[in-house]
């Protein structure tokens, strides 16, 4: 069977690579390059076409019949009359989301889904849980939307008991599952263009709960819930001997430990001891040279985790370079004041323009300056060009932690800062 991924990212990459494992010729598309593109070509050999114009499409079908279409949820939300899916209703080639595909394949091999929900925090726990089974000795296959220092971004076994899988909430995706278990990190307001409200989003999360046969959540959350089992947490109750570096991830490992808890009955210092182990994932505070990291922080919460992080690390001698992710999400922000005191107890914040993708096109399109004018707060408006990497470099040099938050793909402020990193070590 070909199967044709459509629009690879975070999401479905790691679901390109597992299709790869499982023995289906794989190919795609995306509308730029991006280092998952690289990543998948060079990991599994997987041919991404760079262009979503529909004659990608038409041209790898030509070559060898396309029998399924797995498209990510942004391409409809983009455009509703996107290229690739008119070219391959034309083609009659079927096409749906990934969660259908994931579906088949959990069908197939009779595996136990563990599903990782929640608005913060999900690539992280996904990660910590793939790395917690692992090291203790079970199989498992795994999709997680992040590079692992441990392993591939999928990995597929046929005859593994758990499927530990990065639930995405955008589109509902997450919904459209019915998991062994799941695990909640946190709920708080996000994707204002698939919720409309706040109660749509939380009741979508109560209605993950009644579809998990066990779920594990925090009780800060407010979920209310009676499915078969609930176990909820509190936020100040992680076990002390965890000694990871910053508070969200000890509260993350200390989830996971207690939804291990919940397959069997393992030693809890024996998990704690495993969990101070772990070795972090690629854009998680992850160090990309001295003094100078980058963190997928995009909503106020997981700005706020990344800030504490730093601070635990650094104290108040920071430099935050931010590259809010959509637009609309920046309105959103600012509307609900979340950008108030976000800033704090930082030397210097550097706003860069946001990274757009599926925007609504009736909002004004704000400017880094317009920004910082309206929340207020001290900072300078930059552009990504040699200037501002000069600025990050000196910071650095200088002994500050310069953070760079940013979520986006391809030629977000993350990509260009990994460019000038190699061609800085290309050069020694």
């Amino acid at each position: 069977m070909h199967v044709y991924f459509a629009g690879i990212g975070a999401g479905t990459g790691p679901l390109a690579l597992i299709a790869k494992q499982a023995g289906f010729d794989v190919s795609g598309s995306d509308k730029q390059s991006s280092s998952y593109t690289e990543y998948l070509y060079k990991k599994a050999g997987i041919t991404i076409a760079i262009g979503q114009t529909g004659e990608e499409l038409a041209e790898a079908h030509r070559k060898q019949p396309i029998d399924w279409l797995v498209y990510s949820s942004a391409l409809p939300k983009e455009n509703p009359q996107h290229p690739e899916l008119l070219k391959a209703k034309e083609l009659g080639i079927k096409a749906t989301k990934r969660d259908e595909f994931l579906n088949e394949l959990l069908e197939q091999t009779g595996q136990k889904l563990i599903a990782i929900a929640g608005t913060h925090g999900k690539s992280t726990t996904t990660a910590m849980m793939i790395w917690l089974l692992k090291e203790l000795g079970l199989s498992l296959s795994y999709s997680v939307g992040a590079k692992l220092p441990f392993g591939e971004m999928g990995e597929f076994n046929p005859a593994a008991e758990y499927f530990v899988y990065e639930a995405d909430e955008y589109d509902r995706n997450f919904l459209s599952f019915t998991p062994y278990m799941g695990v909640i990190t946190g709920v708080s307001y996000d994707h204002q263009d698939v919720y409309p409200t706040q109660e749509d989003y939380t009741a979508a999360f109560v209605q993950f709960i009644h579809s998990c046969q066990v779920s594990v959540a925090w009780d800060e959350d407010g979920l209310d819930a009676k499915p078969q089992k609930l176990v909820l947490l509190h936020e100040n109750d992680v076990a002390p001997q965890l000694k990871l570096i910053g508070l969200v991830n000890r509260q993350n490992a200390w989830q996971v430990i207690r939804a291990v808890q919940q397959l069997s009955d393992y030693d809890e210092l024996r998990l704690v001891e495993i969990m101070n182990r772990f070795p972090g994932l690629s854009r998680r505070f992850e160090r990309l040279a001295e003094n100078i990291y980058t963190d997928y922080a995009h909503t106020m919460e997981k700005i706020r985790g990344a800030l504490q992080t730093a601070h635990e690390v650094a104290g108040d001698n920071i430099v935050v370079v931010y590259e809010g992710l959509h637009n609309t999400r920046q309105h959103f922000m600012l509307e609900r004041g979340q950008f108030d005191g976000l800033f704090a107890n930082i030397r210097e914040l550097i706003w860069v323009p946001s990274y757009l993708a599926r925007e609504d096109p009736k909002l004004e399109l704000l400017s880094p300056a317009q920004l910082i004018e309206r929340t207020g707060v001290t900072g300078k408006a930059a552009v990504l060009d040699e200037s501002l990497w000069a600025d990050i470099t000196q910071a650095a040099k200088n002994g500050s932690l310069v953070l760079l938050i940013s979520a986006g793909g391809g030629g977000s402020l993350d990509e260009w800062a990994r460019q000038h990193v190699k061609t800085a070590e290309d050069r020694h």
